[in-house]
């Protein structure tokens, strides 16, 4: 497909993957916007097939991403290799083995990888079995998402979670017998009706298997979900910051105790091999592609994120265009302030020198109260303490922003 670039978000894009050293790391995102039902605590971009029709089908989806991802080949530098690609959605599990080795089939067509390149799909514990798991390791893929969200029946029913307590751990232990190194375990903890009980029978559940990844995020009560619905009408309490910080706590404590140490404030791994490296790559603001309908991306300081229907998705880009509904070019400030919210949440923490004058003044407070600490030759770099990862975004906030 010929890329045209009538319009000026369509000139933008191909000057910013023109200007970029074709020797920066390349991440691909791909996503995948179907689920068998909508959970109740999901305002992600994805459709029920009741939702979508006859309008888009997988089918559709895949000769779209097709062209965007041949689209992508032809705008960036010819000899620019993928590092990183991650499936993710939605449901990508739902397209099967052979729906998803087409995919990286379809990457491979137009990107050359990088000979350790990682490879991850996402994964709904209900749609994998032992046979997937080893169709998805001879296509290709290196690592596996799960999502297990906990291990207590009536949290997964307030979350609308499909999937039976214990079928996650059954599938990390399918992904490990099929020979992947790498599986995650995603969890949600605080969700309204969970007691600390349910939390270390998750981590129970969690710690008897050998993945080396775990995923922990706060339930955070979007607007216009199912679940904000409930807790406006009074059927259900909202998530308390109290409970969410022993919440953290426990998780923490278990986790560390079991071999596994932070890198970033809501990931947790056995090593650092197993850390999530197209992740690190959003939080350390390289370079990525997003392909598929709602997708966001970011090469060369442009953002841009496509529209988020698949059959208008689709049709852009059978018209000739990138199907892409809105765009930022980033100035040299926001660079900086992205950098610092996202790098202060990592191990690795921020550079002492990447501050401004005023802002490590701002960040001197946070030390003295034994939120942050510096580490490093002569403390070059900033650090959050145990404590300062529970204050995370706050920190972050009032250091660049005076209080």
């Amino acid at each position: 497909m010929e890329v045209e670039c009538e319009t000026d978000v369509e000139g933008v894009v191909a000057a910013a993957c023109g200007a970029v050293d074709p020797s920066t790391p390349l991440g691909l995102y791909l996503h995948v916007p179907f689920c068998a039902t909508r959970c109740g605590y999901c305002d992600f971009n994805t459709y029920t097939a009741g939702e979508l029709g006859s309008s888009s089908s997988p089918e559709s989806w895949q000769q779209a991403v097709d062209l965007e991802l041949t689209a992508a080949a032809r705008l960036l530098h010819p000899t620019r290799k993928v590092s990183t690609i991650f499936v993710g959605g939605g449901t990508p599990s739902l397209l099967g083995a052979d729906g998803l080795g087409r995919l990286l089939r379809s990457v491979r067509d137009n990107f050359d990888l990088d000979d350790d390149a990682e490879v991850t799909t996402e994964s709904n514990p209900e749609s994998t079995s032992p046979e997937f798991f080893d169709g998805l390791l001879r296509a290709g893929f290196t690592r596996i998402s799960l999502g297990m969200q906990s291990a207590a029946p009536h949290v997964l029913a307030t979350l609308d979670r499909t999937h039976t307590p214990g079928r996650a751990v059954a599938a990390a232990r399918e992904a490990e017998a099929a020979g992947f190194d790498h599986v995650n375990l995603d969890l949600i903890y605080g969700t309204p009706g969970e007691s600390d009980a349910d939390l270390h029978a998750s981590l129970d559940a969690v710690l008897s298997t050998s993945v080396d990844h775990v995923s922990a995020y706060a339930l955070i009560v979007e607007d216009g979900t199912a679940l904000a619905r409930r807790i406006r009408r009074g059927e259900l309490p909202a998530p308390d910051d109290d409970v969410l910080a022993d919440r953290y706590r426990i998780l923490d404590d278990r986790l560390r105790a079991d071999g596994f140490d932070w890198y970033e404030v809501s990931n947790w791994s056995r090593s650092a091999a197993a850390a999530c490296r197209h992740n690190l790559a959003y939080w350390h603001s390289s370079d990525w592609w997003g392909m598929g309908p709602g997708a966001h991306s970011h090469v060369g300081g442009v953002r841009w994120w496509n529209v988020t229907h698949p059959a208008r998705y689709a049709g852009g880009l059978s018209d000739g265009h990138l199907p892409i509904g809105g765009h930022e070019v980033l100035s040299d400030e926001d660079r900086h302030v992205e950098s610092v919210m996202l790098t202060a949440r990592c191990r690795g923490g921020l550079a002492v020198d990447e501050l401004t004058a005023d802002e490590y003044r701002r960040a001197a407070d946070f030390i003295a109260d034994g939120l942050i600490e510096h580490v490093g030759s002569v403390g070059a770099r900033l650090v959050l303490t145990d404590a300062g990862r529970l204050l995370a975004d706050r920190v972050v906030r009032e250091i660049l922003v005076a209080g």
